[in-house]
């Protein structure tokens, strides 16, 4: 699998970038365990600061807007706003630049396993007092743990998700796969008709395509709709989103 290759260069890159490689213990242990709150919470804790910069995986809302924003559209069925969820946003930006820039009314909720990673940004927002593009916008943050999803929102309660790197940390950790096919079942569970779960990821089609119709659907049910797009090169790396649904209705004649 290319994701467990290209994370270890990917992480050195980042905190070498922003000058704290020094401050984590282990990069080896950070990757082994990837899927434990306590790991999440020594990250953001031994790279916050006084001087709060957001921690972007991958890449940042730039890079993936063209992706996301044109999927936000305006409800013709029911007056109720797209409810958006950022899955482990740890102290990223792409939520709040979500918020920011959609044109429709959007709730947008940013979820992570840290609860420091979700104090750091709450008092971010806070400080910056960030205003939404749609004047009923709302923005909110929440620790939860994405393997828990479907008990804390329940069946269609959402419209998009977006995962930028958390299905990729989860495939890193002892028995990855199935915790990650886990998880995106119940993305696609709590997810309404028309919604979508987006994955950005470094893994190439050839392996991810098969996994997410595999692991996107329930024993007896058909294969989730995977559509992939490449998002483009960095640092040498090439990137891909994924756009998985949940599989067809069939009706019976």
């Amino acid at each position: 699998s290319i994701v467990k290759v290209a994370f270890v260069p990917f992480i050195r890159f980042i905190l070498w970038k922003q000058g704290q490689q020094q401050h984590v213990t282990s990069i080896s242990e950070l990757i082994e365990n990837m899927d434990k709150k306590a790991t999440w919470d020594r990250f953001y804790t031994e790279n916050s600061s006084s001087n709060f910069k957001n921690f972007e995986w991958f890449f940042g809302f730039d890079s993936v807007r063209d992706f996301v924003l044109p999927l936000l559209q305006p409800q013709t069925r029911t007056a109720t706003p797209l409810h958006v969820l950022d899955m482990g946003c740890g102290t990223s930006a792409l939520g709040p630049s979500i918020y920011q820039h959609s044109s429709v009314q959007v709730t947008v909720t940013c979820a992570d396993i840290s609860p420091i990673a979700v104090r750091l940004m709450r008092e971010h927002v806070a400080a910056k007092a960030i205003e939404p593009h749609h004047p009923l916008s709302i923005l909110g943050f929440l620790e939860l743990d994405c393997r828990e999803m479907f008990a804390h929102f329940g069946a269609d309660e959402l419209d998009l998700i977006v995962d930028k790197g958390t299905t990729d940390a989860l495939l890193r950790s002892k028995d990855g796969s199935g915790k990650a096919g886990h998880v995106v079942r119940q993305c696609l569970r709590t997810l309404r008709g028309s919604g979508r779960l987006l994955q950005f990821s470094d893994e190439d089609p050839d392996a991810r395509l098969l996994w997410l119709e595999t692991e996107g659907r329930e024993p007896g049910e058909r294969p989730a709709q995977v559509v992939v797009q490449e998002v483009g090169e960095l640092r040498g790396v090439r990137y891909y989103c994924y756009q998985v649904t949940s599989p067809p209705v069939v009706e019976l004649l």
